[in-house]
């Protein structure tokens, strides 16, 4: 390679004796966040609880080397919204509205399959059900700096706009104050309320208590660097939020019928991201590993982000060769990864076997990128290991559950004795003579 480096890529196999201890070095990822950053964000917490939009307009200054007068100059009202829609080229408007489209209609199946009001009633005419409501208000937040991310608009967005929440708040850093045109049109489409150039954990704090300007939100979702994601840890409970993202990960389990090409630059996708993002194969070829290496090492000098990805794949990649494709989904749920790819003629052979993925992208012509700007499902997934328990971000974060109990004079006959037995064994009296007070 022209790189002026050396790549060290792990390549381990589940037949030696040393795997598990390898393998867990390669999982290993402290999530705990810098002592120093944590020290940091709270004195930004406090400040934006003191002051408001005062500590607003100097930490933007500060961290973002944008100097406004008032924030009616940080925020960016709907003219300009529409201006950016209008500004920028045919086809990055087709490409955001297709994308658009593509993700509400997912989220719009996704709100009828899990997210509607029931209820019934029982023998002795008692109502029971579930009432589902849409949260007041939320927060999205958009990264901003090193990139600009108009898919994270519509995938913190449109979920929430199709859940029915009123008020859509969007918060995104602009550092030296420069406004990404396509970031802005995506807000338009995705039907953001109002929209502010403020970012880190100041952002957060604003969203999570309110200032004379901003809003408090009920929930704030959308990743962030280690600030935003320390910030949300220590709002929430004062709100709602999403997740607690990690680094980027994606997980290939192939066959061997995939051209080596193409699985290289799926894992490439997620190492670009940043250093500690992880790419990892598995595959009981061992050939097609080796062919795999050689197209990553062929591949890699003519990527524009070269050296990140190189040292990403080198402090968290692994090719792992596998005794069989059933050992692989094995060892893929112990990973429970952010994205998983089965590149196999026979994905569908697979899949019943994967229990814990964000993200399962089944085929060779299912690259992960297209689940993260277009297919449709959402691209905010559990990162970490977390799959095991959480689900991706959808309708169903943006609304909330009420139980609905209408007991009929019949019911309550039924009911009290029940009620009443199980209150006086607790030593809640009034619980139970509440009960009994309704017997006829």
């Amino acid at each position: 390679m022209t790189l002026g480096m050396t790549l060290e890529l792990r390549s381990l196999s589940t037949a030696d004796a040393g795997f598990e201890a390898d393998f867990q070095r390669v999982l290993h990822w402290s999530a705990e966040t810098d002592a120093a950053i944590e020290g940091r964000v709270a004195q930004i917490i406090d400040d934006v609880r003191a002051r408001g939009d005062a500590a607003l307009l100097a930490l933007t200054a500060r961290f973002d080397a944008l100097q406004a007068a008032d924030m009616a100059a940080l925020e960016i009202g709907p003219p300009e919204l529409r201006a950016a829609l209008a500004r920028i080229t045919p086809a990055q408007r087709a490409a955001l509205e297709q994308a658009a489209e593509r993700v509400r209609s997912y989220h719009q199946r996704q709100l009828d399959a899990c997210c509607k009001s029931w209820s019934y009633r029982d023998e002795n005419g008692t109502l029971l059900g579930q009432k589902v409501t849409p949260l007041d208000r939320v927060g999205i937040y958009v990264p901003g700096g090193k990139a600009a991310y108009p898919s994270s608009v519509l995938m913190n967005a449109l979920p929430a706009q199709v859940a029915g929440v009123p008020e859509i708040v969007m918060v995104v850093p602009t550092p030296g104050g420069e406004r990404n045109a396509l970031v802005l049109a995506a807000a338009r489409l995705a039907g953001a309320t109002r929209v502010f150039t403020i970012g880190g954990a100041q952002a957060v704090a604003a969203l999570a208590y309110g200032t004379q300007t901003v809003p408090r939100v009920d929930k704030i979702t959308g990743p962030g660097n280690a600030y935003v994601a320390s910030a949300k840890r220590r709002v929430f409970g004062q709100v709602g939020i999403d997740m607690i993202a990690g680094p980027s990960e994606i997980l290939v389990l192939a066959d061997g019928s995939t051209p080596p090409d193409w699985v290289a630059m799926d894992l490439f996708s997620q190492a670009e991201h940043d250093e500690l993002a992880q790419s990892i194969l598995l595959s009981p070829d061992a050939g097609y590993i080796a062919a795999v290496r050689e197209a990553i090492e062929r591949l890699l000098p003519g990527m524009p982000r070269r050296a990140v990805i190189a040292a990403s794949l080198a402090g968290r990649g692994a090719l792992i060769h596998t005794r069989s494709m059933e050992e692989a989904c094995e060892i893929s749920n112990r990973i429970a990864p952010e994205h998983l790819e089965v590149s196999s003629r026979e994905p569908q052979r697979w899949e019943p076997l994967l229990r814990h993925a964000g993200a399962i992208f089944l085929g060779a012509f299912t690259s992960e990128s297209l689940g993260d700007y277009c297919a449709g499902p959402n691209h905010v997934l559990p990162t970490s290991g977390t799959a095991r328990f959480s689900s991706p971000l959808g309708v169903y974060d943006f609304v909330k559950r009420s139980s609905l109990i209408e007991v009929s004079e019949a019911g309550a006959q039924v009911l009290g004795p029940i009620a009443a037995e199980l209150a006086d064994g607790e030593g809640l009296q009034a619980h139970a003579r509440a009960a009994r007070l309704r017997l006829g």
